[in-house]
């Protein structure tokens, strides 16, 4: 089968990914520029989120038996924020920063506890986590406060600082997580932490593409539907998303929701063409209605991610919307591409700031200590191709090397089993200890991803709904 191609040039990306470099130099030249002048000047931009408030809601976590607990309130890039700190008796000097996921937009601020809480005090491991100063899709925060909460582990606790950071999240914490450990992070955040290995999982791991995946298939089902607007961004998307649906599906009231065979055949693998093209469990992820929900409630968006940016980050120059597998694109797929409203990001929605880390912390790809990685791949919200466009970035580095990435057959935003997640992070630990790299997938050959069987080497819990993998015959004994 002839891959579809989705993708858009470096020449048509607004912030190309082959420029980190070359962008850096310029921000260090102009900031030895500015070094000269009497006043320092950030960015003359504002944003929505800077005029929100929240509040930080104390945690009242019970301590684990054998562990000390710390909980309280600190001061992060936007305000006061929350934290747990959980030691056990028999520390091992390791400190795990744990990043949460999406909390929505409301007021209040709390910590969320990680799924192996209970696995890491067992093994000697310290962990911390924060609410984040902010809500809303503020990766920014996440990033400065849980460093700042790293920094401040001795005062908040009385104890020994950690010999060793590591750091561990989930979906918009898996952004968080990866953007920790790249050199732009390191070089521009205001809190500043040396983690010695990185564990995102579902995470976001190209920070633009997210949001151009959520832009072109709202906009992608909008058109499909013949309900699309005439200008960006289509103001009457909501309004207009009950008919959307009714035009593309047959049944969207159960869990599981069920394309027609005309237009809405056709939606589903334009979906699949911009998520990572052939795969096993995408059908079934793509028919999650909670996942759909999702990803359909962004329709309409200005592309500021909600008052996070202040200019547009969305763009749709230069992709080829297909839905067949055809070399030559057809006469129905041309005219969708003629008639697609075509949207330009704005120029410097995402410049680097002299006050920490961007708006949206860049994944540039630049690391240099290990990361390993768990993504589902019937994930519909923050889909596998971001593996592949990691695997692509941390390669052009020259840091494959230091990057092990393992698909898990499930159809869930984040859908891990504890066995999976304890294999993952138990080989990341060996592995930054000096032991030999652990195996991981090839997530970026088109012909191994479409296998049948792809995923079956991690996946250690059948999802129902999901083709059991092969079993394995054991090893021959003498």
């Amino acid at each position: 089968m002839t891959p579809i191609s989705t993708a858009r040039s470096a020449a048509q990306t607004p912030t190309s990914r082959l420029r980190p470099v070359r962008q850096a130099a310029l921000l260090m030249a102009g900031l030895a520029v500015l070094s000269s002048c009497t006043t320092l000047r950030y960015s003359a931009d504002t944003r929505v989120q800077d005029t929100r408030s929240f509040k930080a809601v104390t945690p009242t976590l019970s301590a684990t038996a054998g562990a000390s607990l710390y909980q309280g309130t600190y001061a992060g890039i936007q305000g006061p924020a929350s934290y747990v700190i959980e030691v056990p008796d028999q520390w091992n000097g390791t400190l795990i920063m744990y990043t949460h996921g999406y909390a929505g937009t409301g007021e209040e601020l709390r910590v969320q506890t990680p799924a192996l809480r209970g696995y890491w005090l067992s093994q000697g491991y310290a962990w911390a986590a924060s609410s984040y100063s902010a809500n809303y899709y503020d990766v920014r925060a996440g990033v400065e406060d849980t460093n700042a909460l790293a920094l401040a582990f001795s005062r908040l606790s009385s104890k020994a600082a950690p010999s060793k950071y590591l750091i561990v999240g989930f979906s918009m914490g898996g952004h968080i997580a990866a953007a920790a450990v790249e050199k732009e992070t390191r070089d521009s955040a205001r809190n500043k932490v040396a983690y010695a290995a990185a564990m995102p999982m579902c995470g976001v791991l190209d920070e633009e593409y997210e949001f151009q995946w959520l832009g072109d298939y709202t906009q992608g089902a909008a058109r499909l539907a013949g309900l699309a607007g005439t200008t960006y961004p289509q103001a009457d998307f909501q309004k207009q998303l009950p008919a959307i649906k009714a035009a593309l599906f047959t049944d969207t009231a159960g869990p599981l929701w069920q394309v027609n065979d005309g237009q809405g055949a056709k939606l589903r693998a334009l979906a699949k063409s911009l998520t990572g093209g052939e795969r096993p469990v995408f059908d079934l992820g793509f028919s999650v209605g909670g996942l759909q929900t999702a990803v359909l409630g962004t329709g309409g968006a200005d592309g500021t991610l909600t008052g996070i940016l202040a200019r547009n980050l969305y763009s749709n120059q230069g992709l080829n919307y297909r839905w067949t597998t055809d070399p030559t694109a057809s006469a129905d797929e041309m005219a969708f591409n003629a008639a697609v409203v075509q949207v330009s990001a704005d120029p410097g929605a995402n410049a680097p700031r002299y006050d920490g880390v961007r708006w949206l912390p860049r994944v540039n790809g630049e690391i240099s200590v290990p990361v390993l990685t768990l993504h589902t791949l019937g994930d519909f919200y923050v889909p596998f191709k971001h593996e592949q466009l990691y695997n692509r970035a941390v390669a052009a580095g020259g840091k494959s090397g230091l990057l092990v990435q393992r698909a898990i057959r499930a159809p869930g935003h984040c859908d891990f089993a504890g066995a999976e997640l304890v294999e993952g992070f138990n080989d990341l630990v060996k592995w930054e200890a000096g032991g030999q790299k652990p195996a991981g997938d090839d997530v970026t050959t088109p012909s191994v991803v479409a296998d049948p069987n792809y995923g079956c080497k991690y996946t250690r819990e059948a999802r129902p709904g999901v083709a059991a993998c092969p079993e394995v015959a054991p090893a021959p004994t003498n």
